[in-house]
């Protein structure tokens, strides 16, 4: 069974940097996938109100025979409970749907600037920080102009900002924001999401030729040696285990700069407007 290593939160709290992506599994296959992902080593199952698979992961994380305290669960609210405290119902549902008394990291899921909401829902999370319904709370798909606004009316950082991030999308700006204010960078579709490209690029072919590694293994590797958390998405308990396969080895300055080749800019990528993953 993989150990895997761990990145410590502003909390205190660690969190591993090698997760389970649960986005769009239903109740059942999550279930599944969990118990599998278990067995092989994981103790970090990322799930959303918005997924529709929070029970599914409950249900997988009590069937596992680990310890729930063993496990880090990651929730995250979207729009649907912005506003002065409708996370704490959208909070207190999450958990009667996976038979939980708490969640290891809450998150807003998308900021919605749109509303102007997202600031009054941060201080609805610092109170079911304070009641212990979570333990650490963050954001996801914030860019720095979202959590400088934060930082400034509010009184509690971020413990993690969930971004779409791969070697094709590197978003330097953002990941240099967090660093520098103490908040860990996840990787959410860290091998480039459904429908991308990026696997097939054949630099990660010649760099995991020269590991016996595979392209995904390559850029799952390149997410580690980041500093990133990395919540790949599968059912699959064969892939799970090849996207376990990556501390064995690592990328030199050459490949590191191969891969920074791939980038579309510093700051490519999805709009943080969206309401969708």
């Amino acid at each position: 069974m993989t150990e895997i290593p761990n990145v410590v939160l502003n909390t205190g709290a660690s969190i591993p940097q090698l997760g389970l992506g649960t986005w769009p599994l239903n109740d059942a296959e999550l279930a599944d996938a969990v118990v599998s992902a278990a067995e092989l080593g994981y103790r970090h199952v990322d799930t959303a109100t918005k997924y529709g698979n929070e029970a599914g992961a409950g249900e997988g994380v009590r069937s596992s025979g680990v310890p729930r305290e063993e496990w880090f669960v990651t929730t995250k609210l979207d729009g649907e409970f912005q506003g002065d405290d409708k996370a704490l119902d959208g909070l207190q549902a999450a958990l009667e749907r996976m038979k939980f008394d708490y969640v290891d990291l809450l998150l807003i899921h998308w900021p919605v600037p749109q509303r102007g909401l997202f600031v009054s829902t941060w201080r609805t999370f610092e109170k079911l920080l304070a009641d212990g319904r979570t333990r650490a709370i963050g954001v996801s798909n914030f860019t720095p102009a979202h959590l400088e606004v934060l930082l400034a009316e509010t009184g509690i950082v971020p413990a993690v900002n969930q971004l779409q991030i791969s070697p094709a999308i590197p978003r330097d700006t953002a990941r240099a924001f967090d660093t520098a204010h103490g908040i860990v960078t996840e990787s959410w579709s860290p091998l480039g999401g459904e429908g991308a490209s990026l696997l097939g690029e054949s630099v990660l072919a010649t760099i995991g030729a020269k590991y016996g590694k595979s392209p995904a293994q390559v850029v799952l590797r390149w997410h580690v040696q980041n500093g990133l958390v990395a919540i790949p998405k599968s059912a699959s308990p064969a892939r799970m285990a090849d996207n376990l396969a990556i501390f064995d080895f690592g990328l030199d300055v050459d490949d590191l700069e191969l891969l920074d080749g791939l980038s579309g800019g510093p700051d490519a990528g999805v709009d943080s407007d969206r309401t969708g993953h």
